[in-house]
């Protein structure tokens, strides 16, 4: 009991931190919601309401030795109903078949496909013979074969035929939801076209279509200005449009540890508002009659905010962008209020903002990306200002950029490595030569760009910044084709990551020296966790059209092309580099194409694809045996255990794991529960009139 008191003394007199840790409780209240399997009703909603306001009566008229504890649990409260609340504020139809047919829309958002297709977002969408009541919001279409215009305009409603179906589950048990995602992204329908896109409407002038319009003619002016990838790459820095950036550059500057570069975010924000601010200070600062008469740090903030939000509405309001701008925006209101504008009470502010707007970027890898290397910064930065003095002067620069880039790329390698299943090795080395262009080069030129366009001023310029997206570009080429420049990482377990967070802030945030040790063992547990972590011995997708069985080569798959993204995410999961054809090659499975079946521990299994699979897997349907179709059964159910397409789409990804004891089979749906974002999808088919 006194260990008890004396722990609640620690917290009351470390009650001046509360506010950098309020995001760290609304987050367990958020994430809490999204690890729950079944949907909360009004009731649990309603009563979790009551604790919070409760809670919080007690953590502003409470004891004081329980404020502490009090606010927390009543920040947990909000984060979960914070989160229901968006999740419900969201909800709009989700196509609940699969359908072909005439799809029209405006064009809101052009990007690249997995497949590296110019994919078209169309909202006020229109499906034929389908209700307004169950068409979606908005769907997404990827662009195959020869179109009629090349680079499409944003505002144009426009008519295609089109191959539409609901967002798919996640690949495997426990892997990335894309259904949850597009939930949140109001895309009720995703799908492809073979035919020509037909312009029905000319482009409508609303000021978020005109942002939009402005920031694909940048784009295509840069593009024109600046030839080949460097072009597209630009004019990605400059305005969010990918749809110029090719497959080959994305994985350069993924295997550099340079993806960062392309995505707009904080450092990009970052350098532009620093260096607007920079030049509008010290350029005031060289008129005398100006400087002693005005706060020029006050007014460069100013015009920094304006330049950042410009920024803003020109490269569209991504959740990436938004979230950087209002980090940024915090910072510079600080400075207007005289206060700090770098300390993790600015950071703590601007994760509450964007936790409260948008609460399920709690869970995306940008949003624990930025602020996890933010904070980092700030922590090395507070220990840089006690030891500077004892570095000489000209080397301090490039020791700061070196200790800046190790910490930042410290506290994301982790949350890289376990989204997206790879570690760059030399990462470093790439950050330290691309960055320090981006900030010197890159951004002031592009600001500059920006300036001299009205008076056609900006081809020197554009030219030059051209040259240094070129270098920055073939740094990253250089990096990825290094032997050995990415190693694959098997995928944690879901509580590793959330571990490694939570460790990370209570090492790095606390003062407290018992909490440092609490949150060290964290990290090392979540560690020991990740090593340990057991990949499934058989996956099957979620259509049943394929399968991969681990062997001692690694895992083999049942198909060598199609399906290329189930492929890719299987193989990265389990920590792998290989092609989807050099898995295929692969011992594991036996039989001919189409009829392939193996032994799992003990368990026969057996894997028919193609027309007629049904009828073919009759005489596989032995006691005991695993047997998967790609069609619905139609026969009698024998004495195996079946999953056919009409229980796999009950059931999603299949996730098979085999030992002495035994077989045990998880399913996507098993583990992702019954949520808002993967309500279940009628097994129908649904074909409109041509």
């Amino acid at each position: 009991m006194r260990a008890v008191i004396r722990m609640l003394d620690a917290l009351g007199a470390a009650r001046g931190r509360l506010m950098i840790w309020a995001p760290v409780y609304l987050s367990l209240g958020i994430g809490r919601y999204f690890a729950l399997k079944e949907e909360p009703g009004p009731v649990m909603l309603w009563s979790v309401g009551a604790v919070m306001v409760l809670f919080a009566a007690l953590g502003w008229r409470g004891p004081e030795r329980l404020r502490i504890p009090a606010t927390g649990l009543a920040l947990v409260a909000a984060g979960l109903v914070i989160a229901a609340y968006r999740a419900h504020s969201v909800s709009a139809p989700v196509l609940q078949f699969r359908y072909y047919g005439s799809v029209e829309g405006r064009i809101v958002d052009i990007d690249r496909s997995f497949s590296d297709q110019m994919r078209l977002t169309l909202d006020r969408v229109v499906l034929e013979d389908v209700p307004p009541g169950r068409t979606p919001a908005r769907v997404r279409v990827a662009l195959h074969g020869e179109q009629g215009f090349i680079r499409p305009v944003p505002g144009l409603t426009v008519i295609l035929s089109a191959h539409l179906s609901p967002p798919e589950g996640p690949v495997e048990p426990g892997g990335f939801d894309f259904q949850r995602l597009a939930w949140f992204s109001g895309l009720g329908a995703v799908g492809y076209t073979r035919s020509p896109v037909l312009a029905l409407e000319p482009p409508e002038g609303r000021l978020s279509l005109l942002a939009f319009r402005l920031r694909m003619a940048i784009s295509g002016g840069m593009q024109a200005r600046m030839e080949g990838q460097a072009g597209a790459f630009a004019a990605a820095l400059m305005t969010g449009d990918r749809s110029g950036v090719e497959r080959a550059t994305t994985e350069a500057l993924r295997g550099s540890n340079l993806s960062h570069l392309i995505a707009i975010s904080g450092l990009h924000i970052g350098l532009l508002t620093g260096f607007v601010f920079a030049t509008c200070r010290y350029g005031l600062a060289l008129v005398p009659p100006v400087a002693l008469r005005i706060n020029t740090k006050k007014l460069a903030a100013v015009v920094a905010l304006f330049a950042a939000a410009f920024y803003l509405m020109l490269a569209g309001p991504s959740v990436a962008t938004r979230r950087a701008f209002i980090m940024v925006a915090v910072m510079l209101v600080a400075v207007m209020a005289d206060r700090r504008a770098i300390s993790l009470r600015s950071v703590a502010i601007a994760a509450i903002i964007v936790l409260v707007i948008e609460p399920e970027s709690l869970v995306e890898p940008g949003f624990q990306m930025s602020f996890g290397a933010t904070v980092a910064l700030i922590a090395v930065f507070q220990l840089w200002a006690k030891v500077q003095h004892h570095i000489p002067a000209l080397l301090r620069p490039v020791a700061m950029l070196l200790i800046s880039s190790m910490a930042a790329g410290f506290a994301t390698a982790p949350i890289a490595a376990a989204h997206f299943n790879r570690i760059a090795e030399y990462g470093l080395l790439a950050n330290l030569l691309a960055v320090p262009l981006m900030g010197t080069v890159v951004m002031p030129l592009a600001v500059v760009a920006a300036l001299l366009a009205p008076l056609g001023l900006d081809a020197p310029v554009l030219w030059v910044m051209g040259k240094g997206t070129w270098a920055i570009l073939a740094i990253a080429e250089w990096v990825a084709g290094m032997e050995g420049a990415v190693v694959a990482v098997p995928a944690p377990p879901g509580a590793a990551l959330p571990m490694i967070a939570l460790g990370g802030l209570m090492a790095l945030v606390t003062r407290l020296f018992w909490l440092r040790g609490i949150g060290v063992a964290g990290l090392v547990t979540a560690l020991v966790l990740w090593i340990g972590a057991e990949r499934p011995a058989l996956l099957v997708a979620s259509d049943g059209s394929m399968a991969g069985l681990m062997g001692p080569e690694g895992r083999a798959l049942t198909k060598p092309k199609g399906a290329g993204f189930v492929a890719k995410s299987w193989l990265e999961d389990d920590g792998e580099l290989a092609e989807q054809d050099a898995a295929f090659a692969r011992q594991g499975f036996q039989g001919a194409k189409g009829a392939l079946w193996a032994n799992l521990v003990g368990t026969p299994f057996s894997h028919f694809t193609g027309k007629g699979a049904a009828d073919r897997a009759q005489a596989a349907c032995t006691k005991g045996a695993l047997v998967i179709v790609s069609e619905d059964w139609t026969g009698p159910k024998g004495p195996c255990l079946i999953y056919d397409t009409a229980k796999l789409r009950e059931t999603g990804a299949l996730a098979v794991y085999a030992d002495a004891d035994g077989m045990r089979i998880v399913t996507a749906r098993e583990v992702a529960g019954e949520r808002l974002w993967n309500r279940r999808i009628r097994p129908r088919r649904f074909a409109t009139r041509q």
